[in-house]
């Protein structure tokens, strides 16, 4: 009858712990979870409270502003009254910008609506102190008269902590609204209200200075007037119309008019619906970079489209029927960003934008094309994964590159997650497929590198040290007289007792570490902890700085220029091939870059990001990695290295033995520690152990280093039989099967180098 330390002892010799635990107790993670639920839900009462108030007070505020603004359009009494421009204002901004003008409508047109995303250059004129070539420009007199009602002492402190003259990039994120005005036919929809947010970019920095606008957008000259503050300010909407020609200054009104009704109209669904926006502005409210206030003149540039086509064009971009149509023009505009408290011209010069139909459009395009590459990246790795499910392959291959994948898989998740929430409606769904598919990569990736970190681990453990045996107390010897004669009594005195141990001391004696103390020791001495810990700290590293842009970057180039790398050093360490198929090493390099080169070499990715002509280094090098590994598997794993390094200690199975005695009946080694059958010597080696004079070879194998038949017969003998380091032997084909399973000895248990 077997007991239950027996079966523990079985079950530790089969590789498995089937010890049962107890079960843990139900309070401590009742208390947790109530815990966790506290932490969410404190404060979120009051949080709800406060920000519907913060709506309710902007309703009225919004419905108080209605009713003067429609008073004063009636010629009621009202306290409102539309702000006088600076005369001097449009005559500055036409001379950096051809404005509203008028285009042939059977020739051309322009684009009526602005809404995507632009991005261009800006260069900054200082218009408090000019510099040389400045000084003699035309428009320096205009400046001067522009500049005029500026208090100049008061410009540092308006201007902030933004260093405005290192700016020279501009980005515009607009929303058009076109406001048809009248009634029945007499509809005209030449106004639209337009609004968005302008950032302003550092190059040596990854901060921007970030400005909201609210303005009027006349879609016949494909004019721009607007307001721009920094978030969180408010732009009075009934001030727009002083802003434009005093020819569209009704139509202008009417449609603030009715745009002012409509986000009252909105703000009430809100309120009433409690579903309530946090405004991601919050925070840049509260420390605002600049207290500079702009106004925004756009220009659209005119394609060579008849209006007819273009609008044909544009209702195909926001309803899409399949229809085929022109071949869109760029859409481009160039502008003048004026400041006059803070004496600032930034000249916009040739943003080119992206619709957002057309956006989503190329997001599904996007979407489609990276789900293929997903799959096919999920196929080779999971018919690489189980060709190399045997501890013989696991052991040839480098966990470090399958964690680097996971790695890049998990950055792909995030950033096509981003992607699905920025984009709304049917691009949201189509990037959510590649999303999870690179989620099933990284949690695939990750497992096996956690297996071969397992399969490996023994590799690194150098075995125990024999413990030194503590000497035994001797007996001690009867006292000699001075001649060194024994006592002439015969009698032995008893011998000295050895000293008894000094009782511990409570310093001395054990105490149970600590938490902290505990930890570190799991860490150090297992390798799937090391792992994972290392895991958890890199995913922490890509979540926190995914939203930077330098850094993922430096981030990324870093992790595909050492994919193959450490399976290159690997090899090369451990003397043997990388066990890795062709079809994986380049259907995964070709994979792999198709995003790299799609978001850092493509000049029109989803993602707007400026190309980098480092990424093309990185293919390069990827593909020359590639190349070292196909020659570490057909020449030598180390033939790159120095002859004085490329020789790889490794420890040698077939050593040479001493054969049996000739006369014996069984000419065997001994028994095979898994299959217990004799060890036979080849006959062939037997029959040569005696030279021609006589003298017996003393062992199996000193003939390997010769030429010849001799030679090859003793290699051929000397394989088949393996002596492991713990000196149990095995056939060769037996030992092979067997580390196919597990790398230990079947007898001892100990660790088992490659074979």
């Amino acid at each position: 009858m077997s007991t239950p330390a027996d079966e523990q002892i079985r079950d530790l010799e089969n590789g498995t712990d089937n010890i049962a635990s107890q079960p843990r107790s139900s309070v401590p993670s009742l208390l947790f979870i109530s815990l966790a639920l506290f932490m969410l839900m404190n404060g979120h009462g009051d949080e709800f409270a406060t920000t519907r108030e913060m709506y309710v007070n902007g309703l009225q505020s919004l419905n108080h502003q209605l009713g003067n603004f429609s008073a004063w359009l009636n010629g009621t009494e009202t306290n409102f009254t539309l702000p006088v421009q600076d005369p001097n204002t449009m005559p500055l901004v036409a001379a950096f910008l051809p404005y509203g003008r008028e285009v042939d409508p059977a020739k051309a047109s322009y684009y009526s609506n602005m809404t995507g995303f632009w991005h261009g250059d800006v260069q900054l004129h200082n218009l408090t102190s000019l510099n040389v070539t400045e000084q003699s420009s035309p428009w320096r007199h205009l400046s001067e008269q522009f500049m005029i009602p500026t208090n100049l002492s008061t410009i540092p402190e308006l201007l902030g902590p933004w260093n405005w003259t290192r700016t020279n990039k501009v980005t515009l994120n607009v929303a058009d609204k076109l406001v048809p005005l009248g009634q029945g036919g007499n509809e005209t929809k030449d106004i639209a209200i337009i609004h968005g947010r302008v950032e302003l970019s550092d190059p040596k920095s990854s901060d921007d200075l970030r400005l909201d606008f609210e303005g009027i957008h006349v879609v016949s000259t494909g004019t721009v007037y607007a307001f721009a503050e920094s978030p969180g300010h408010g732009i009075d909407l009934r001030t727009l119309p002083a802003l434009v020609p005093e020819s569209l200054r009704n139509d202008s009104a009417r449609a603030v008019e009715v745009e002012l009704s409509a986000r009252i109209s909105k703000l009430k669904e809100k309120i009433n619906s409690g579903a309530f926006e946090q405004d991601s502005s919050s925070g840049d409210s509260d420390s605002p970079k600049t207290k500079c206030s702009f106004r925004l003149f756009t220009q659209l540039e005119a394609s060579t489209v008849p209006k007819e086509r273009m609008e044909e064009l544009e209702h195909e971009y926001e309803e899409p029927t399949g229809i085929s149509t022109v071949k869109p023009p760029e859409l481009s505009l160039d502008g003048v960003l004026l400041s006059q408290n803070c004496g600032i011209l930034y000249e916009v010069k040739h943003v080119v934008g992206l619709q957002t139909q057309k956006l989503y459009s190329k997001i599904t395009t996007y979407a489609g094309m990276s789900t293929l590459v997903n799959f096919f990246l999920l196929a080779l790795f999971r018919r690489q994964a189980s060709q190399s499910s045997s501890a013989a392959g696991l052991s040839r291959v480098s966990r470090y590159t399958f964690l680097i994948q996971s790695l890049i898989d998990a950055i792909s998740f995030v950033g096509h997650i981003t992607v699905a929430i920025i984009a709304e409606g049917r691009p949201s769904l189509s990037v959510l497929a590649p999303a999870g598919l690179a989620c099933l990569l990284f949690i695939y990736e990750a497992q096996f590198a956690v297996l071969i970190g397992q399969i490996q681990a023994p590799e690194d453990v150098s075995p125990p040290q024999p413990a030194i045996p503590s000497p035994s107390p001797q007996p001690a010897t009867p006292a000699a007289n001075e001649d060194g004669t024994a006592p002439a009594d015969g009698s032995h005195p008893a011998p000295t007792p050895a000293p008894a141990p000094a009782p511990p001391t409570p310093a001395a004696q054990a105490t149970r570490p600590g938490f902290w103390h505990y930890l570190w020791q799991h860490i150090r001495t297992d390798p799937a902890a090391r792992l994972w810990l290392l895991m958890s700290l890199c995913l922490i590293v890509v979540f926190r700085v995914v939203i930077m842009l330098s850094i993922p970057l430096f981030f990324i180039g870093s992790l595909y220029s050492w994919m193959w790398m450490l399976q290159i050093y690997r090899s090369a360490r451990r003397a043997r091939s990388s066990g890795l198929s062709t079809e994986y090493l380049v259907g995964t390099t070709v994979g792999r870059l198709f995003f790299a080169l799609y978001f850092l070499g493509c000049p029109k990715n989803i993602f707007d990001v400026e190309p980098r002509r480092w990424i093309y280094a990185v293919a390069l090098l990827m593909f020359l990695q590639v190349l070292v590994i196909f020659l570490q598997e057909n020449v030598d794993s180390g033939f790159f290295l120095p002859r004085r390094m490329a020789r790889v200690q490794t420890y040698d199975y077939h050593p040479p033995m001493p054969l049996p005695d000739p006369e014996a009946p069984d000419q065997t080694l001994g028994d095979c520690a898994i299959c217990m059958d004799a060890i036979l010597v080849d006959p062939s080696l037997q029959a040569r152990s005696k030279s021609s004079d006589g003298k017996e070879r003393p062992a199996i194998g000193l003939g390997i280093s010769r030429a010849g038949i001799l030679g090859k017969v003793g290699a051929s003998a000397r394989k088949s039989y393996s002596l492991a380091p713990c000196h149990h032997l095995f056939h060769t084909a037996c030992l092979e099967r067997w580390l196919a399973i597990k790398n230990i000895c079947p007898q001892c248990r100990r660790p088992l180098p490659p074979l």
